[in-house]
């Protein structure tokens, strides 16, 4: 392993698809109620076959096979009809060149289908969504380095949605995810560095180098993007998937601090986590994690050759093991 010595934490729940013994995974979404955290679900891609929501213990809840679909993101308070309690869920879709949109129900904890968004900008790879007080936002990017930015507004059909920002990097990009409270766009560059954006559609797009591929803290590729909010503090974790660790940075106005960074560990009979795509974090309680969670890719599910899936960390055990506070 290269550069800094990580410290170490382990899964308490991991994903299993019985009905396919070759699940190519990528991207997690979780979702809690916020008046009920017990009942939460998590979103997950197949790069081959669609979207699985889970349970947080792990087993399949239901299956949309909305065929080849790379990153998963979502935004609460969507309004249909007389509802407007609904999740926007989104993900991008490699096969179809756009953006598969649905809609989750969280009385029912189903999800259905809600449209499609075509992004015109070749494979689209990474995703990302954000929320400002106009409507929903869906963030794609490609490996050629662009950024495409679209609003839906609340209620509209996919139809609706507006191109509203184009940004540019110099090369590959894929995780992304956007700060609402800040109204941030940070973006991984894959073989360079992690850039933030400001999010503001009408802004400059001038972007700011937050952390760069430098074999110590960050080596190639960085994948995904997610933010922890603990209390008064922010955080921004990367993975980095050249050597399976995930640096950590505290957001604040002055800007990205790095903390550490952690990896991934067997014990109990689930096995560690390896060359990580997506991962994303739940901040609050969630299920049986009182503080927050994280859902983490992992391309060997061990001993299942060939099956890839997803691990469940608590958020707790990644505080202590960095001392944040």
């Amino acid at each position: 392993m290269n550069g800094e010595r990580p410290v170490t934490v382990a899964p308490v729940a991991e994903t299993r698809v019985d009905t396919d013994s070759a699940v190519d995974a990528d991207d997690p979404a979780l979702w809690a109620d916020p008046q009920d955290p017990a009942r939460a679900v998590m979103f997950a891609t197949d790069k081959t076959d669609g979207l699985y929501v889970h349970n947080l213990d792990g087993s399949v809840r239901q299956f949309l096979p909305s065929g080849a679909l790379n990153n998963v993101d979502l935004r609460s308070g969507f309004r249909a009809g007389a509802r407007d309690d609904l999740v926007l869920v989104a993900a991008t879709n490699d096969a179809r060149m756009g953006i598969n949109l649905y809609l989750f129900d969280p009385r029912s904890l189903a999800v259905r289908d809600y449209g499609f968004i075509a992004t015109d900008i070749g494979e689209p790879y990474g995703f990302c969504m954000g929320r400002r007080s106009d409507g929903f936002y869906l963030v794609a990017n490609n490996k050629l380095g662009d950024i495409k930015i679209w609003r839906l507004a609340n209620g509209a059909e996919a139809t609706g949605a507006e191109l509203v920002n184009q940004l540019k990097l110099p090369s590959q990009l894929e995780g992304c995810v956007v700060d609402d409270d800040r109204d941030m766009l940070y973006v991984g560059e894959e073989n360079a560095a992690i850039w933030r954006f400001d999010f503001d559609p009408d802004s400059s797009s001038t972007p700011t180098r937050v952390a760069s591929v430098d074999g110590q803290r960050i080596t190639d590729d960085i994948e995904g993007l997610t933010i922890m909010r603990d209390g008064d503090q922010r955080y921004l974790i990367a993975s980095s998937q050249g050597d399976d660790t995930f640096p950590v940075f505290r957001i604040s106005e002055d800007g990205e601090r790095y903390l550490g960074r952690f990896t991934v560990v067997a014990r109990d009979g689930i096995d560690g986590v390896t060359h990580t795509d997506g991962l994303d974090a739940w901040s609050g309680p969630i299920g049986r994690f009182p503080e927050g969670a994280l859902a983490i890719h992992d391309d060997n599910d061990e001993p299942l050759d060939g099956q890839q899936n997803y691990k469940i960390v608590d958020w707790r055990e990644v505080k202590a093991a960095l001392s944040l506070p």
